[in-house]
């Protein structure tokens, strides 16, 4: 999530709001935005509800969740996702920046 914080302005530059979705109870969640004093929308998951209609997956063997990054466009479509194989394999902001530009740029 730091990354997403250094570049958050980058995002919304481009119309993007970046939301992240997270498997701790609302209070733990909150506690953490705030202590972190992250600019980004968080979204406490630990029904999975919001996992599950996006296809994340959970590999216990790897202690839970998988990294996913999905962009949806203003109509609730989404236009790419990445669903990563390890807590490292996760975009750098400059792709996810890249492909803002490009659906941009199209729409």
């Amino acid at each position: 999530m730091a990354q997403l914080r250094q570049d958050y302005n980058e995002f919304t530059d481009r119309g993007a709001e970046i939301v992240v979705v997270g498997p701790e109870k609302a209070g733990k969640f909150a506690d953490y935005w705030q202590k972190e004093g992250l600019p980004f929308v968080g979204l406490p998951d630990p029904e999975h509800t919001v996992l599950k209609r996006y296809g994340q997956e959970v590999r216990l063997f790897k202690l839970g969740r998988m990294p996913a990054q999905v962009i949806v466009d203003r109509e609730g479509v989404v236009r790419w996702v990445h669903y990563g194989h390890s807590m490292r394999d996760i975009p750098d902001n400059d792709e996810l920046l890249s492909l803002l530009d490009k659906l941009n740029q199209s729409s």
